[in-house]
């Protein structure tokens, strides 16, 4: 898009990085933005009042008071947002503060218990609610020309866009992206009226799921386009196996379906500018790595063992990320004498099992649970092997920072992981397009074979630092993906 043409996007997500982040989708909002300035947007966001969004939020202004439908005052305020950046400065950002909703503290989707808070449905509800009010022109000095929603707590903002008489009015285009279509955001019916929907909009050509109400449903059957997070993924969501009952619906519209493949942002990661890590390291000067290794050891236990292969994961710990696999791994780990150190925090079993792995083998295993982002870097820093065994996955990052950080990724061949990581055969190695091992099927011994393979790699040197330089040389940054998006608008403009 030529870059005299500025786009007004607004874009609508939960979270943003380094702001607030539970995943993966706090990564791709906080750097989105940025990527969207050099290809030549007017780029604002819009997330809900949460307590570590309105610490980063400054030089604000008070845009508007709105109702909601039933009944709570929504303040939204425009400003600054700290640490997220967007052409030459930080990015714009409106925030809708209703404390009653958004002022709780720790994460913003679960309670103390972890369980999904009971209004949850009126949260992100909200949250839409202000992007249909900006869209249909609240704000008097900006608005959008096209609303991009991010997973299911936007969903309902391109619904609205159509169904709300003054945003529909307007005429604002929208994209929306799944993330991860497992969530789905899905409520009892009887919130209908309550959330300001209206009647016509429960049924099958609707957001009408099952019976109940399917906030991810209406992002897919409102929005003007459909992006997911890679190639792969768009196709395997067209599926009955992934495609999580809206197979059909996503079928239907695969003229309005593209893949753009995320992006990694090297002002964060790069092992040769990386602040978080002890020593900096790149492809052509692996010596930092070597010594990283050997801090995290000491950090985390483990012994100190510089020829001893460690396998690292970042992740969630649930079956969809496949952890189940790795528990099944571990023994072969070990057998071939490596160790393994895990970062995360999920279901209680898993959790559970990790931590007896690591006290039953002291030394060889650590398990942290919880998130860490300085910890992560240094996880990826300290890794000869990034383990993502994921029964499915949208696109993925950690593979992307095991590529950049000389950790060479083990995945299962899925979505965004088949998109990005070659895995290593004779061919590869002969055309030096390797950058990883890849498993096809989702089983224990599928996991363990690849293993296997990992560690002969590994005691090859020559073809080990050969496939590692490969794999660091790789660029999956978020110019190339920003390009993609801001195409995408102007299409969406130029249908209008």
């Amino acid at each position: 898009m030529s870059s005299d043409v500025r786009i007004p996007v607004l874009q609508v997500s939960s979270e943003i990085y380094p702001v607030l982040k539970t995943g993966g989708l706090a990564d791709v909002c906080g750097a989105l933005p940025d990527a969207l300035a050099r290809a030549g947007c007017d780029v604002r966001v819009l997330l809900p009042g949460f307590p570590a969004v309105l610490e980063a939020f400054s030089h604000r202004r008070e845009v508007a008071t709105f109702s909601l439908p039933w009944g709570e005052q929504a303040v939204v305020r425009c400003g600054h947002l700290a640490g997220v950046s967007c052409g030459r400065g930080t990015v714009m950002a409106y925030v809708i503060d209703v404390p009653g909703l958004f002022d709780r503290p720790g994460n913003p989707y679960l309670d103390a218990q972890r369980r999904p808070y009971a209004d949850n449905h009126r949260r992100f509800a909200a949250l839409a609610w202000a992007g249909a009010h900006l869209a249909a022109g609240i704000d008097p000095q900006w608005s959008p020309a096209v609303l991009h929603a991010h997973d299911w707590h936007a969903a309902l903002a391109p619904a609205l866009l159509k169904l709300w008489g003054p945003a529909a009015q307007r005429g604002v285009s929208s994209l929306y992206t799944v993330h991860n279509l497992a969530y789905q955001g899905v409520f009892d019916s009887f919130h209908l009226r309550e959330l300001g929907l209206p009647e016509e909009a429960f049924r099958v050509e609707g957001l009408e799921f099952h019976g109940r109400i399917s906030y991810m449903k209406a992002g897919l059957y409102y929005a003007d386009h459909i992006t997911t997070v890679s190639p792969t993924y768009a196709r395997e969501i067209q599926t009955a196996e992934q495609g999580c009952g809206l197979d059909g619906l996503l079928r239907s519209r695969r003229d309005r379906l593209t893949g753009v493949l995320n992006g990694l942002d090297p002002k964060v990661w790069d092992p040769a500018s990386d602040a978080l890590i002890g020593s900096n390291y790149d492809a052509a000067n692996m010596q930092g790595k070597a010594r990283c290794k050997l801090a995290l050891q000491r950090e985390l236990g483990l012994e100190r063992a510089s020829r001893a292969p460690l396998f690292v994961m970042v992740s969630r710990l649930t079956e969809q990320k496949g952890v189940n696999l790795l528990l099944e791994a571990v023994p072969e780990i070990l057998r071939q004498g490596g160790q393994l150190a895990v970062l995360g925090s999920g279901d209680t079993e898993l959790e559970q099992a990790l931590q007896r792995d690591a006290s039953a083998n002291p030394g060889r295993v650590a398990a942290t649970l919880g998130y860490d982002e300085a910890l992560a870097h240094r996880l990826f820093a300290a890794g000869d092997v990034t383990l993502v065994p994921s029964r499915f996955e949208p696109c993925g990052l950690t593979q992307l920072y095991g590529l950049r950080y000389g950790s060479l990724p083990l995945v299962h061949a899925v979505g965004g992981l088949a998109d990005t990581v070659v895995d290593t055969d004779l061919a590869t190695l002969e055309d030096q397009t390797a950058t990883g091992c890849a498993f096809h099927a989702f089983t224990g011994s599928a996991l363990q074979q690849a293993v296997r393979r990992a560690f002969a790699l590994y005691r090859r040197p020559r073809d080990w630092s050969r496939v590692r330089q490969t794999a660091m040389c790789q660029r999956f940054d978020w110019d190339q993906a920003g390009e993609h998006y801001a195409n995408l608008y102007q299409r969406l403009l130029a249908h209008d």
